[in-house]
């Protein structure tokens, strides 16, 4: 159950707090923003802090592209990396509730009629969720993939596919039930969805999460129109990368593992599904299975679980993603009923100033 009480307490933190540079009412959150900001000077730096009740709280410092006045603004779309992965492994969950998939699914299951090797028997799709499956992004996904993949013609779903038959049919290129991250698993999850669903990934996150949970601003790959742009560091200099350029993002065949963008509001809508027990779109049990790691290990399904936090009310789930251009993180407290995250549109120092951003909003609630 949520702890209301807790949830209470993160509103009353947000107490207001005069400025010293302008005297203007600030909250706590605030200057925990500010201090970030003016801590680690990223290109542009957004937060927000989450309870059962929705957003509590968001802000936004910097500009869209360095060099440039536009300011960066609360209704920008943020690149999310790797922190798609929580909502891939959630996608394949509500096809798990309707019947379509289920857990501990074998690959023979998820790929039917396709040849896979003798080294994988007995793996299912948990294990891929969990990084624990034994494949390592070097055998399928190495620089000669990143170099080429986005010419190739065919669609993203025969790419995702032809990724896991060059997986499958050798043996692992790890070693099987040990936690190795890589991102080839969740292409591997991404294709399994396409094959359940029979429509693209992208298809299937339009379908089960972004309309359900009303994520208007959500897409895939570098946000464009008039939006942030992301940033690569070239030492202390930040260069602005045009959404329209294909070096603005990996290629979209990596979708399932980290390609979605969305602003800070809707990213803080997904959040609050974790503080609510499913919110409606997962049942509590489902939610429970998502943030629990396997036995002696510490990453769940799209989530990595950490140690125990004085703080926390219960286990905590965080994950970091970027895709050298922009910054995510996220923190949540199920139990606590809170959460907290923070994007940046700088792939060098959006990492530092995210993590100080957290640090600073976990003292002010």
């Amino acid at each position: 159950m949520i702890n209301r009480r807790h949830a209470m307490a993160a509103g009353a933190a947000a107490s207001v707090l005069p400025s010293v540079a302008t005297g203007e009412p600030v909250t706590a959150f605030d200057a925990a923003l500010g201090a970030a900001f003016d801590g680690v000077k990223p290109v542009a730096l957004a937060g927000g802090v989450v309870t059962p009740q929705g957003l509590e709280w968001s802000g936004v410092r910097g500009v869209r592209r360095t060099g440039q006045e536009a300011s960066a603004l609360a209704g920008d779309r943020w690149h999310l990396g790797s922190n798609t992965k929580a909502m891939t492994a959630a996608v394949f969950a509500r096809l798990v509730e309707q019947g379509r998939a289920r857990w501990a699914m074998p690959l023979s299951e998820a790929f039917p009629g396709m040849t896979v090797d003798a080294g994988w028997d007995g793996a299912t799709l948990d294990a891929f969720m969990t990084h624990t499956a034994g494949l390592k992004d070097e055998a399928v996904m190495g620089m000669a993939w990143l170099m080429t993949a986005r010419a190739d013609p065919k669609s993203l779903s025969e790419q995702r596919r032809a990724i896991v038959e060059k997986a499958l049919s050798a043996p692992p290129s790890g070693t099987r039930g040990t936690f190795e991250y890589g991102n080839a698993n969740y292409v591997l999850l991404g294709a399994a969805i396409e094959a359940v669903t029979g429509g693209s990934w992208e298809e299937a996150m339009q379908a089960e999460l972004f309309t359900p949970l009303g994520l208007s601003s959500a897409g895939f790959g570098a946000p464009k129109g008039e939006n942030a742009w992301g940033h690569r560091r070239m030492g202390e200099t930040a260069i602005a990368m045009d959404p329209n350029d294909d070096g603005s993002d990996n290629p979209l065949a990596l979708g399932p593992a980290g390609t979605a963008h969305m602003t800070a509001a809707d990213y803080g809508r997904f959040l609050q599904v974790f503080l609510t027990e499913g919110g409606g779109w997962l049942k509590p049990e489902t939610i429970q299975r998502l943030i629990a790691p396997p036995e002696g290990q510490g990453y769940a399904y799209g989530w990595i679980v950490l140690p125990p936090q004085p703080w926390a009310k219960g286990p905590v789930i965080a994950h970091e993603g970027s895709n050298t251009l922009w910054h995510a993180i996220a923190i949540v407290d199920p139990a606590g009923g809170r959460a907290l995250f923070g994007l940046s549109n700088d792939g060098g120092r959006g990492g530092p100033a995210c993590q100080a951003l957290a640090m600073g909003l976990l003292r002010a609630l």
